[in-house]
């Protein structure tokens, strides 16, 4: 260490000291301490602190205080991409990451505090955010700030401990809730197909057909091509999704399915050869329009645009909402509910959960025994009352 005394403008004499502390983590470069004091003794002692510091906690406060939490979370954010997380993952965290940077963006990250984050949750919901968004902030900032700590920017985590607001849950809120609202019942899908015939649209019958009696994720569905369809088997491979941030039909991505898993499950005959009639359509229009049409996307998509490019599930959706609308159902219903559609179908049919699982291609048994459960359960009373009007001579003379 190398100390020296000093006189200050005032006349006073300081002594100085000084000596390098370990690299910073963040930045590889050299840390040079100096501190003074009135005595070598109190100054080499400062020295000695904060050095001590550094290496025990390996955070420098007056680098870390130069780093505001909008250029952490950017750093982070690049780091999650590149773990190979899918586009739509990494959609969702920007989201999150303009909610946290709206409220800590220009805050200095060793000054954020635990009371600062909590009452960032407390105004969210004040706002009026779904309790499920506040969450996925909430992780997001928690991924955010480890990530701090793992590079010697911050000490701790202010997010922990911190709580989510919880409304209180009422009588009306748990009549909402109901499983059912989340997919088609028998009635109810009948009257939808039965209006898809009527009064659909282009490629409304073969799309909305093959999601209620295959259970594929609308993006599987879009996703799929040509090669996928196998009609001596009457089988269809599911190994893929399409995803469009965009909205703009040339800027789509291909991805893995969900859970990045292929699986390839049986399809009834009848829905086959709908498709099949479907494949056919194709290969004769782009026989005849594939010179003619500027641009055409030869990838052999099964629902594809006069273009060859394929549809988006926005398409998906808006036209759904013009058949709910036809048939008056009131439910929230989206493309996605015949996946939930499909599973009560199958559930009905006598389909075990595990089986239901792997056709579907859900790893989370949660949502899909939600519903297999409330089927089940209207089964077991359906059989109860079966067996009343079979025995109701009987019943009666009680």
């Amino acid at each position: 260490m190398n100390c020296e005394k000093i006189t200050l403008e005032s006349g006073q004499t300081r002594w100085v000291c000084r000596e390098d502390a370990p690299p910073n983590p963040v930045t590889g470069k050299r840390r040079p301490i100096e501190r003074r004091g009135k005595t070598k003794k109190e100054a080499k002692k400062k020295v000695e602190d904060i050095i001590d510091y550094l290496k025990n906690n390996g955070v420098d406060r007056r680098a870390s205080a130069s780093i505001n939490f909008k250029s952490l979370a950017e750093k982070w954010l690049t780091v999650y991409e590149a773990t190979g997380v899918k586009r739509g993952s990494v959609r969702i965290r920007e989201k999150e990451v303009n909610i946290l940077c709206s409220y800590l963006g220009e805050i200095n990250t060793i000054k954020i505090t635990h009371e600062m984050y909590q009452n960032m949750l407390l105004d969210l919901d004040k706002k009026g955010y779904a309790r499920n968004s506040i969450k996925g902030v909430n992780t997001c900032a928690n991924m955010i700030f480890n990530y701090a700590i793992r590079n010697k920017y911050m000490e701790y985590n202010p997010r922990e401990g911190a709580t989510v607001p919880k409304k209180s849950i009422t009588v009306e809120d748990l009549e909402k809730d109901k499983i059912e609202e989340t997919y088609f019942e028998g009635n109810e899908l009948d009257l939808f197909l039965d209006a898809v015939l009527k009064i659909g649209l282009d490629l409304d019958k073969e799309r909305f057909y093959t999601l209620a009696f295959t259970g594929m994720r609308p993006g599987e569905l879009i996703a799929l091509k040509k090669d996928d369809l196998d009609f001596e088997e009457n089988t269809i491979r599911i190994s893929k999704t399409l995803y469009n941030e965009n909205n703009n039909m040339k800027e789509y991505n291909i991805d893995t399915t969900k859970t990045n898993k292929a699986r390839t499950i049986n399809v009834d005959e009848k829905i086959m050869s709908m498709l099949k009639k479907l494949i056919h359509k194709n290969d004769k229009y782009k026989m005849k329009y594939r010179t003619q049409v500027e641009d055409f996307h030869d990838e052999d998509f099964v629902f594809q645009r006069y273009n060859g490019y394929p549809f988006i599930t926005k398409n998906l959706a808006t036209r759904m909402k013009r058949i709910l609308k036809y048939i008056k159902v009131e439910k929230n219903l989206t493309p996605h509910s015949f996946r939930h559609t499909h599973i009560s179908m199958l559930t009905e049919s006598g389909s075990e959960l595990p089986t239901i699982m792997k056709k579907v291609g859900h790893e989370d048994p949660n949502t899909t025994l939600k519903i297999y459960t409330h089927v089940t359960e209207k089964m077991k009373i359906k059989s109860v009352q079966k067996l009343t009007d079979l025995h109701s001579d009987l019943i009666n003379k009680i």
